[in-house]
């Protein structure tokens, strides 16, 4: 690979994964009521499962559903319904606690590991930035040293933009420090993800 491909890939990687969506979306409400540390899962999960998404896609599972495409709509079908669930989650979201600066959920906790990690499969977005990484940036010459590169440089990138999409939720904390504008706000989030899911009505394989 030439300098030019790596830097390629390095900046469909920033843009791609600094661009607003729903792990995004999700972070900076998180940061907002629940703060940096108990976010970290929630970012980790981001992290580890897109570069396995990711891997798994290069290895050939865009062949599995060319071959049986029903796979395919029935992950639609599940990405819609935990989308929607999440959005009204992140909607329903109350303040706990607004002395001093504290907000929370007293009936919602931050997603964890497993479940941010789980949530790429459901994921268009991540569904659409590992399917472009995959066919655009791999050579044919050497995939699998290709589809490394491209996973490392991946998970090396994501790491700082969901750190920022994370600081900046806990940065509006104290606008947000008011229950109800942080109630507008939650609700707000929520309709942008549940939005998000526009994408996934109109994609194929």
């Amino acid at each position: 690979m030439t300098t030019g491909h790596v830097t390629a890939i390095l900046l469909f990687s920033v843009i791609a994964t600094a661009t607003p969506g729903p792990n995004n979306l999700m972070l900076l409400s998180s940061g907002i009521n629940y703060g940096f540390c108990r976010t970290i899962p929630h970012m980790a999960g981001i992290c580890i499962g897109f570069t396995f998404l990711l891997s798994v896609v290069g290895l050939g599972i865009v062949q599995v559903f060319e071959t049986y495409p029903l796979i395919y709509q029935f992950l639609k079908i599940i990405s819609v319904c935990y989308l929607l669930f999440l959005s009204w989650k992140i909607a329903t979201a109350t303040p706990k606690n607004t002395e001093r600066g504290e907000l929370g959920s007293s009936r919602h906790e931050p997603l964890s590991f497993l479940q941010a990690a789980s949530f790429q499969w459901v994921n268009p977005k991540a569904w659409a930035m590992g399917l472009t990484a995959v066919t655009a940036y791999i050579p044919p010459i050497d995939p699998i040293l290709g589809l490394a590169l491209v996973v490392a440089i991946f998970g090396l990138v994501c790491v700082p933009c969901l750190i920022v999409w994370t600081l900046l939720g806990v940065q509006l904390r104290r606008f947000l420090n008011d229950p109800v504008r942080l109630r507008r706000f939650n609700i707000v989030t929520g309709c942008l993800l549940a939005g998000s899911l526009y994408p996934v009505f109109f994609s194929s394989v």
